[in-house]
């Protein structure tokens, strides 16, 4: 028997013994005997009702904590544009820098720490950009 037929077979039980209560006491108390019976009825329902308020308050807040461990899942292609500009506006006086300086080993530590800054950006945006097999391995394991 499920939780909905066990319901259904007290409330059944609850109105069987309401209708045998009025057949025993008479007319005169028939709204009463109604009312103590709707009153159960509408205990039912709000308890039914709350339980599933609950349960779906609980679904959604799992669903925002799930989303929330997301990286970053409010990027948008704006402040990714704007990233990707910066950098290039940054990497002239950099390269300039880096190239007076040190010359050739200067300018290729400017580009690689501009590339590596751009490389660390995308893997934060796009989390499966890089393939992240070590992790894809570990989840898999759970699973055996």
């Amino acid at each position: 028997m499920t939780g909905m037929d066990a319901r259904d077979t007290d409330l059944k039980k609850e109105l069987d013994a309401t209708l045998r209560a009025r057949g025993e006491l008479g007319d005169e108390y028939e709204s009463a005997l109604v009312d103590s019976f709707l009153e159960k009825v509408d205990q039912r329902i709000d308890s039914a009702v709350e339980r599933r308020v609950r349960r779906q308050l609980a679904e959604q807040q799992m669903t925002v904590a799930r989303d929330s461990r997301s990286p970053r899942a409010t990027d948008t292609w704006g402040e990714r544009f704007g990233f990707g500009i910066v950098s290039l506006v940054l990497a002239v006086p950099l390269s300039a820098i880096g190239g007076g300086v040190a010359g050739l080993p200067g300018l290729l530590a400017a580009w690689l720490g501009i590339v590596g800054v751009n490389a660390v950006q995308a893997a934060r945006s796009n989390p499966g950009l890089f393939g992240h097999r070590g992790q894809r391995r570990q989840d898999d394991a759970w699973e055996d």
